[in-house]
This record gives structure tokens, sequence and C-alpha cells, in this order.
């Protein structure tokens, strides 16, 4: 499994190139940090990874990806839905007994430090409890590739920092992880960064 990029580019109009000549392999078993100033490019191109958006140049190929999953900015649950809830869903939803569900997404909530609210409405959730949910809930549906879009953007530092001291618990073998973010702890949190820097106009002519 693997999603490859080969002389990626876009831009919105001819002189306003975001990023150019991007060329690189994403593959399962690591987390992939996409990083730079705002305006990068970094949620154009999560689009184009998502097939959102065409790019403007270049090719994009994904290799025995089937299924993407998102993690948003702001996380997103039904109010009146627990935490537990959230994460059997996927389980349920793949055929698994009621029973065992509820064992595998316990597990999960412990990964994600979240035991102690298992039986709490996803409304009642501080807003490091619903990223860390919505984390786990992404790692209970197994999908090829997870995208997270900027996971501790609405975060202050201190729940910052416990949303980034889990964020290794959704690396899989099964999962390409790629996370966007201009945090430089959930950059370090991850195990590759790929610096949109190095693909912008600056860049080329310089």
């Amino acid at each position: 499994m693997r999603v490859e990029v080969s002389n990626l580019g876009h831009a919105y109009s001819r002189d306003a190139w975001l990023f150019q000549g991007l060329t690189y392999t994403f593959t399962p078993g690591q987390i992939y940090a996409l990083t730079g100033a705002s305006g990068s490019g970094k949620s154009t191109l999560m689009a184009i990874l998502a097939g959102w958006t065409a790019p403007a140049a270049g090719r994009l190929s994904m290799v025995g990806v089937d299924s993407i999953g998102w993690v948003f900015q702001n996380p997103y649950g039904v109010a009146k839905r627990t935490a537990i809830d959230h994460v059997m869903f996927p389980f349920v939803a793949s055929g698994m007994r009621a029973d065992e569900a509820d064992e595998s997404a316990s597990e999960l909530l412990r990964r994600f430090n979240l035991r102690d609210v298992r039986d709490r409405q996803f409304r009642h959730l501080s807003g490091g409890e619903a990223q860390r949910l919505m984390l786990a809930r992404a790692a209970a549906s197994s999908p090829d590739l997870l995208l997270v879009d900027e996971p501790t953007a609405q975060l202050d530092r201190a729940t910052a920092h416990v949303v980034n001291a889990v964020l290794s618990n959704v690396t899989s073998s099964r999962t390409i992880v790629i996370v966007a973010t201009h945090d430089e702890e959930t950059r370090d949190a991850c195990d590759v960064n790929l610096d949109l820097a190095q693909y912008s106009a600056r860049a080329f002519i310089e």
C-alpha cells in the first residue's frame, strides 16, 4: 500500500503557486507531519490526497488505498452519544459482535487516555478529550489513508500537549497517516517531517 505524488504542484492563478515539484511516497507504519507556513498549501495538499481537489500539475497515484479517513481541526460527534458509543460504532459496522466491539473500543479509549470518560456524552467532553476521541474513532475505523488536519489548532498548550502525547497511537501497519500542522510539538511527535517550504515558488527561485 502506498500513496505516491510525482512533480505535484498547485496554483490558484498562473503566478501564484502554493507548491511545485513535490515528489514523495507515503507508506504505512509511520506518521508523516506536513508542515509549512500559513498559505504554503498544507490544506490544499490534504484536499488533493483526499481526492477533493485536482492538482494543477503532476500526478497522484494510490496503490491499495480504498478508504480514506479525516480528523478535522474541530472535533465533531453526536452530542448525546457517549465516548464509548463513538468508538464502538466502526467495530459494530464492520460486523463485530457488540461485546467484542465494546472490548476493542475500551482498549482504544485506554490507549488514548479516555478510559475515565467512557460513559460521558460527547457534549460534555473537553476540547482535548473530544479531539483524542476523534483520533480513537479514526483508529477504530482503520482507513487505508488517514488525514489529520491541525489536531491542536483549537487547543491551549497544556491540552495540546496531551493530544500530542497520544498521537503516535494512530500508527498502524495498515494505515498511512499524514498530519498537517503548524505546531512544532505535533511535528516532533511524528516520525517524518515533510516541509512544504522546500517546494514553494520562493524555494525554486532561490
